[in-house]
């Protein structure tokens, strides 16, 4: 079998980083539910408000792994010297165990506590309207249960990545609580619902040159930010596990690809004619929007990017992770809001 690059293999298993992607798979299509116009501008709000947090949590993750250096659980084990007598734990391994990049903060924890805060606040946003008293009773239990369940799903999150020997409880805690900070200072940025193309565009230079610039600057200092992926490849149980989708600069890039796909889709003149005309209002029109954006991003599920060459599947990672949500955005409801008025125009 080839190697390549980076120890990874052909066939490698799809990576469980938690990225934009996962956000458009799960949240974002159901996100256009709504009965009211209201309702509708306040799921858009909602749905954009989750890639930028997904996209800015997940690249100040970066950074923060860069800066802190954090081992994980499944190399320190085989390389610390706290155990006499190479007593050390014998610790299992899984197919998402070995990923390449440093452990503290935890992406994953950091992704979900940040992506479903944005989806709790969203929802109970509906409800602080409400106001006689046994509507503000209900809010309460409202409140009470979805933070019930926000805090369920961020302990369930932080256990399976400990349990799989990824993270130290240190590490997952410091992410669920810095997405919570992310999350939390977007609530505080409308801008975001407004940006032009030329923002989105900025915004992604931006990341990505100080990203690289970063990283270049302590290379030149002789720091190597790279410096977990030999530990991965020498102390993972199975070099099939290894997969260049957990490389540091491959989640950089799909998420500057979601970022630069939103923006794309939103201020594209498909979106302004079927998402603000008249069919937008209509229940069917959503309900068929969302069933096929659903449909198209399982599609985009099967495309296999090559990995033989690194920068080729960093442009190909890009391409794929932009057109998923300009398909959602703007592709899908252009093409179901043309065939409903073409089918009007039948009828009448």
């Amino acid at each position: 079998m080839q190697v390549l690059p980076l120890g990874v293999r052909q066939g490698s298993p799809p990576s469980a980083v938690p990225s934009p992607n996962v956000v458009w798979e799960a949240g974002v299509p159901a996100a256009g539910l709504g009965s009211t116009k209201g309702q509708q501008q306040l799921n858009q709000v909602v749905g954009t408000k989750m890639i930028w947090v997904a996209v800015i949590g997940d690249w100040f993750n970066l950074i923060f792994k860069w800066i802190l250096f954090g081992h994980r659980p499944y190399w320190w084990v085989q390389e610390t010297m706290i155990y006499p007598n190479q007593s050390s734990p014998c610790l299992e391994q899984f197919p998402i165990t070995c990923e390449t990049g440093p452990g503290s903060p935890s992406g994953h924890a950091m992704g979900s506590s940040c992506v479903w805060y944005v989806m709790i606040t969203g929802a109970l946003s509906y409800t602080v309207r409400w106001k006689d008293k046994s509507a503000v009773t209900l809010h309460r239990l409202t409140w009470s249960f979805l933070w019930s369940i926000f805090w369920i799903i961020q302990i369930s999150v932080c256990i399976s990545r400990v349990f799989i020997a990824t993270h130290f409880p240190h590490q997952v805690i410091l992410g669920v609580f810095a997405g919570i900070l992310v999350a939390a200072a977007f609530e505080r940025t409308p801008a975001i619902q407004t940006a032009s193309l030329r923002t989105y565009i900025q915004t992604n230079l931006f990341l990505f040159i100080f990203a690289l610039g970063f990283y270049l600057i302590l290379k030149l200092l002789d720091i190597d930010l790279l410096w977990s992926v030999p530990k991965a490849k020498k102390w993972c149980a199975n070099p099939d596990w290894i997969n260049i989708d957990t490389t540091p600069f491959a989640g950089l890039v799909r998420n500057l690809g979601a970022l630069f796909g939103l923006g794309l889709g939103i201020n594209s003149e498909m979106f302004s004619t079927s998402c603000k005309g008249k069919n937008s209002c209509k229940m069917s029109f959503r309900i068929l929007c969302i069933a096929a954006s659903l449909a198209m991003l399982q599609l985009y599920n099967f495309v296999k990017i090559p990995t033989h060459t690194e920068y080729l599947f960093y442009i190909l990672s890009f391409c794929k992770s932009a057109a998923m949500p300009l398909t959602v955005v703007a592709l899908v409801p252009y093409c179901i809001h043309s065939l409903m008025r073409t089918t009007e125009k039948k009828v009448n």
